[in-house]
């Protein structure tokens, strides 16, 4: 995978999540958004911004017995709807069908406390064994074509997927055209077509989904079981001005550390970091913040979303006709008044998008290894979601070679300062 076999062991532990004690054969023995509640321990008539409160919340199953084991996934947050703010807090599991929450009070005003149970334990189990399985939930297509005018032409569209794992992945035998990539080690596999030759895939799409739940496993994933609040104390929590603040905090600059939960919250619809002082730009602002730079978006719709947003919002960027899909791109814009120039392309197979050229879908490790660098150059990646259906060993290995190549790129250029924003989740 590119790691170290230490590495792979933080990881591991990073993430373990307890589970059920015994095995779980019915509905009613899992955990219960309606039976589960939360309370504000010892809860004052006020208090002052940067306080903390203390939540306790308690899980059920659907018999409304109190659950013996942890493993729920749990989300609580402090909210103001007509500050339009939140801050959200780190659940602790007991492992005993209790979790605790201590949430900080960053703002000044009302708040109040939300709860919502995201998964079950016993889905959450179900989710586990899945991730580490090799099964093929996402199917993708190949779209073979031979030469001659489009009429004429021969095509032929078959099923590919990811090869991957000892068990040599999606499909057996010599059945398949390969595709290797040399420098990732990541090998595409496409059903061989009947009458062209592996050389003539031009196009991919997503294709279906597949889903491995057996008939038990799928009433536990029923939608009136995830995603939903459950009930608590809904008193307003009343947060007092504080002189001395919060605490001082420097300016953002990378390397920083950042916590995991919570890492900073929402006021008037404007994000605050815990970590360092954040800035809401302007349009002139992010103009002169970007001026004589070299924008590098890669990865998914995410980073698609953040080119959006700065063809809307930044001065006198414009998009250039690349004679490519809007939504798959490869795109770019340009600002000739102050010398901006924005790209975006997705990453590499595997990647749920409608129809577009193979040849367009580059790794991001690869991309970044065509990069010479600079204080021009700015890296922004984000990698995860279009990875999710498959194991989680590979979604290891494409970060690794991401990491790899950033720490090349900031090695044959010591000197200069480069900017790597990232996106990547486990």
């Amino acid at each position: 995978m590119g790691i170290s076999e230490e590495e792979w062991k933080r990881l591991q532990k990073a993430l373990d999540w307890p589970g059920p004690d015994q095995e779980i054969t019915q509905l009613n023995q899992s955990t219960s958004p309606v039976h589960s509640t939360f309370s504000i321990v010892g809860l004052k008539e006020s208090y002052k911004v940067g306080e903390n409160i203390s939540v306790t919340i308690t899980a059920r199953d659907h018999n409304k017995n109190l659950k013996r084991y942890g493993g729920d996934f749990f989300k609580a947050k402090l909210f103001n709807s007509k500050l339009k703010a939140s801050v959200y807090g780190e659940v602790v599991d007991h492992c005993n069908g209790t979790y605790s929450v201590a949430l900080l009070l960053p703002w000044e005003g009302q708040a109040q406390v939300y709860v919502r149970l995201e998964h079950s334990s016993e889905v959450v189990q179900i989710l586990k064994k899945y991730r580490e399985s090799s099964f093929p939930r996402s199917h993708y297509n190949g779209y073979f074509e031979g030469p001659g005018p489009n009429k004429t032409r021969i095509s032929e569209v078959v099923q590919c997927n990811l090869k991957w794992g000892a068990d040599g992945g999606w499909s057996k035998g010599d059945c398949c055209c390969e595709y290797k990539d040399i420098k990732t080690g990541t090998v595409w596999q496409c059903e061989r077509p009947k009458k062209l030759s592996c050389d003539n895939l031009v196009h991919h799409s997503r294709g279906d989904l597949e889903t491995p739940l057996n008939p038990f496993e799928k009433q536990i994933f029923t939608k009136n079981l995830a995603s939903v609040a459950i009930t608590g104390d809904t008193q307003i929590i009343n947060v007092l001005p504080n002189t001395t603040g919060i605490g001082t905090m420097e300016r953002c600059r990378s390397g920083m550390t950042t916590p995991v939960v919570p890492a900073g919250f929402y006021l008037k619809d404007v994000w605050k970091s815990f970590v360092c002082n954040t800035q809401k730009f302007s349009s002139s602002q992010m103009g002169n913040c970007l001026k004589n730079k070299i924008v590098y978006l890669m990865g998914d719709s995410t980073t698609r979303q953040w080119f959006e947003y700065l063809e809307r919002k930044v001065p006198d960027i414009k998009r250039m006709d690349l004679h490519t899909p809007p939504a798959c791109g490869p795109l770019m814009a340009v600002g000739l008044k102050n010398n901006i120039i924005v790209h975006w392309r997705p990453h590499g197979v595997p990647l749920r998008f409608t129809k577009m050229l193979i040849t367009d879908l580059h790794y991001i490790s690869n991309e970044i290894d065509e990069i010479a660098g600079g204080p021009h150059a700015v890296v922004v990646f984000t990698i995860f979601a279009h990875l999710a259906y498959h194991p989680i060993t590979f979604y290891v290995h494409e970060v690794a070679k991401i990491r790899q190549s950033v720490v090349a790129l900031l090695s044959r250029a010591p000197d200069r300062h480069h900017q790597v924003w990232k996106h990547c989740r486990i």
